[in-house]
């Protein structure tokens, strides 16, 4: 199928089932974080999955390839980027298995039907305050810096929005993580499952990946550590095998 791309546009190839994504280098494009996060997260047959903050629908696209879930849909507050998403969709000929809907995080919970989710996934901003902010309203600084959405927003919606036993999983930046645990805990998504993630084996980490069950009972597995880089632009196998190389 064609598609037309608009200003600055570009068809990226995710080396999954032959799919492509649309993005615009000029705003913002998926990182690493998004990726690992797709890995990470579980989609057993038949799950309705959620994917709070969307952006361009990388995280339901890499997953619609990888899992058999039932359906797939992405909330994302930034029109721009919801309308790459719906481009890409159309271009993988996922029409029948990913919906985006615009709207924001804080109202996800008015937006959807309440318990209607088995997974929920979400990649949200890391960054707390306005430190290196040029342009508070640009995409790149809402989807790093806290500004439409906090991770109590994210999690609390969350929480609203999974089924009973529904599982949530969020990459996030190791120096939260104490408030990530304290937030989860707070809303009943009960931490079940943490991975760090090391850049190189020497270097500290800088992502961590959390999943958390609504209503589960106390007990958390801390998985190996998962290290990006054997030397500067050489992965390890273990992110190949996540990347589809």
């Amino acid at each position: 199928m064609t598609i037309v791309l608009k200003e600055n546009e570009r068809l990226d190839e995710l080396q999954r089932n032959g799919y492509q994504i649309i993005q615009n280098p000029e705003k913002f494009c998926f990182g690493m974080d998004a990726v690992l996060l797709s890995g990470f997260a579980v989609a057993k047959k038949g799950d309705q999955v959620l994917d709070m903050g969307t952006g361009t629908g990388i995280i339901p696209i890499l997953m619609e390839a990888k899992t058999q879930a039932a359906h797939f849909t992405g909330l994302e507050i930034q029109e721009e980027s919801a309308d790459m998403a719906r481009r890409s969709v159309v271009l993988n000929g996922l029409t029948d298995k990913i919906t985006i809907v615009t709207g924001d995080i804080k109202e996800a919970g008015s937006i959807l039907s309440s318990a209607s989710f088995d997974v929920i996934t979400c990649n949200p901003p890391y960054m707390i305050g306005r430190h290196g902010l040029t342009n508070p309203d640009a995409p790149k600084a809402i989807a790093r810096h806290e500004l439409l959405c906090t991770l109590e927003d994210v999690v609390s919606q969350a929480a609203q929005l999974l089924k009973s036993g529904g599982h949530f999983y969020m990459v996030h930046r190791p120096f939260r993580l104490a408030e990530i645990m304290v937030t989860m805990a707070k809303y009943k998504l009960e931490p079940k499952r943490m991975q760090l993630v090391y850049p190189y084996v020497d270097k500290e980490p800088n992502m961590v990946l959390i999943e958390g069950v609504r209503g589960g009972r106390p007990r958390m597995t801390v998985e190996k550590p998962l290290i990006v880089y054997k030397e500067p632009g050489v992965y390890m196998p273990e992110i190949y095998d996540i990347y589809g190389y």
